[in-house]
């Protein structure tokens, strides 16, 4: 077995990347809000300035969103570079070293899908776009959690015996959220499946709701610190959503009129679709400390099997004279 060091700061520097990517995310769901995605026509060049020599502080309106996410995409991929590197150098199981490569090839990825948004004029590529910088927030999440001394110093646990649906569980919410997040840029992108958004939130709902009851009947506290932040997201997630409907629909029987761009209709709206990255990273890090425990118990079991076969009981002999 590869033993493992635990680096403080190399965990700190994979969470500063997270939060980091947060700003291109937040950012570009403004882009989008704000219907923003084509305020220039060209890429990576912005109305024939160069990234850097572009008057960004002396625009305004969409140009300034844009660019601003454009400058915001550099940030995160030097970030990027800097945890891969990191992650190579000192990290010694493979995986993860792999992991933190695979960091910066997405984000790499997801800025040539944006540049192809821009020059072809495709908003099927800027649903893309937004669902790929969930899968990319979410495994820079997963790297974090790869690189946390709870992870390496994991425990057997007998809360996760004969848990076979919990993993079942870990397998299938995950996509649920996901699917749910693609009929959420369905809507947002093209303006349609308004209702089947809305259905589908309940399954995913239910879902989720299992999920986290399933990981807090396991009564272990790395699982339901994780479950608890799950169901914190939902709930923000919820109100977001509702609000967001309310902002862009209205509600006639309140006397609530829908103001197209109104300050509460981006806020509520922008914020609803970040949250929903929240939502699908935190429910992937509960299912990857699910496996993780389940991993480390399964072989804490094979090797006390192991040690009953070799130490057999031996009988005494002897009796009464």
């Amino acid at each position: 077995m590869v033993q493992t060091n635990y680096y403080p700061w190399l965990h700190r520097l994979v969470i500063a990347t997270a939060l980091v990517a947060l700003l291109p995310i937040v950012v570009g769901a403004l882009v989008t809000t704000l219907d923003a995605g084509m305020a220039f026509s060209d890429w990576p060049s912005s109305d024939g300035h160069g990234m850097f020599s572009y008057p960004w502080l002396q625009s305004a309106g969409d140009e300034f969103v844009e660019h601003g996410h454009r400058l915001a995409g550099v940030v995160i991929g030097i970030f990027s570079i800097g945890l891969a590197c990191a992650v190579w150098r000192w990290e010694s199981r493979r995986w993860v070293r792999w992991a933190g490569v695979a960091v910066l090839l997405a984000v790499i990825v997801q800025g040539l899908i944006g540049g192809f948004r821009v020059l072809a004029d495709e908003r099927a590529a800027a649903l893309f776009h937004s669902a790929f910088a969930a899968c990319i927030f979410t495994l820079i999440g997963a790297v974090a959690l790869f690189t946390s001394r709870r992870w390496l110093n994991a425990q057997p646990s007998s809360g996760l015996q004969n848990a076979g649906h919990l993993k079942a569980l870990a397998v299938i919410v995950p996509f649920v959220l996901l699917i749910q997040y693609l009929l959420g840029g369905l809507l947002r992108h093209f303006g349609r499946g308004l209702f089947e958004h809305v259905g589908f939130a309940f399954v995913a709902l239910i879902f989720c709701t299992v999920f986290v009851k399933a990981a807090f009947r396991t009564r272990e506290p790395w699982l339901r610190r994780a479950a608890a932040m799950l169901l914190l997201f939902i709930v923000v997630q919820l109100s977001l959503g509702a609000g967001a409907w309310v902002t862009k629909y209205g509600l006639a029987s309140w006397g609530i009129v829908a103001i197209q761009h109104s300050l509460p209709q981006i806020i509520l709206r922008t914020a609803h679709t970040v949250v929903g990255m929240l939502v699908l990273m935190a429910a992937v890090n509960l299912s990857l400390r699910v496996f993780r425990l389940s991993s480390v118990s399964a072989e804490q079991s094979q090797l006390d099997a192991v040690s009953n076969q070799e130490s057999p009981m031996v009988p005494v002999q002897g009796g009464v004279a």
